[in-house]
């Protein structure tokens, strides 16, 4: 197992407290989105700053609201999320993420589990997000929006890193014969 380095600290695999503190500081957005199914919108989004980070119940409150202004999602704060869409439950997932103040967000396929016709809203938020320079790793399959939007790139096949680079120019001009293969069947649809 390898050393990780983030902000000068290197190798969290033996301090415990300090992967405490450093999973306050990352936000994650699941495929499958892991809403509480028996708290509404705003009970998911406020959890974490009220419990984890000890924030005044009514500051986060506020904040959750700001937030789901911000995802496109304003009046579902008392909505259980049986009664959201896919592309909904996904907007929540984010503003979640979001109320953490995180440094970094993770998006493990955040549309892989939506109806294609949901997947813009998503895409739309998390493109909105890139253009205020959030710090974000996404995994995806959508890649077009990958192009778009990424700075770096990587490209991953069977577990391991086939290249990487500047979005743009990995895009442009693959290096490798299986990123080219990969890219040329995606891009054309």
């Amino acid at each position: 197992m390898g050393d990780v380095t983030i902000d000068t600290t290197r190798s969290f695999s033996q301090q415990k407290g300090l992967i405490r503190r450093l999973r306050q500081h990352v936000g994650f957005v699941f495929q499958s989105f892991n809403l509480f199914p028996h708290r509404t919108v705003l009970e998911n989004i406020i959890e974490g700053p009220v419990i984890v980070k000890g924030e005044d119940k009514n500051e986060s409150i506020v904040r959750a609201r700001e937030l789901l202004a911000k995802v496109g999602l304003s009046g579902k704060e008392n909505s259980y999320p049986r009664r959201l869409s896919g592309g909904q439950q996904q907007r929540v997932a984010i503003a979640r993420a979001l109320a953490m103040r995180p440094d970094v967000i993770l998006f493990d396929e955040p549309t892989s589990a939506l109806d294609p016709e949901l997947v813009g809203e998503v895409l739309n938020t998390i493109r909105q997000l890139a253009q205020e320079k959030r710090t974000m790793v996404i995994v995806t399959h959508e890649m077009s929006f990958a192009r778009d939007v990424a700075d770096r790139a990587i490209f991953m096949d069977q577990g391991r890193i086939v290249e990487q680079g500047e979005a743009k120019a990995l895009f442009a001009n693959p290096q490798q014969p299986r990123t080219r293969q990969f890219l040329e069947k995606f891009l054309m649809q």
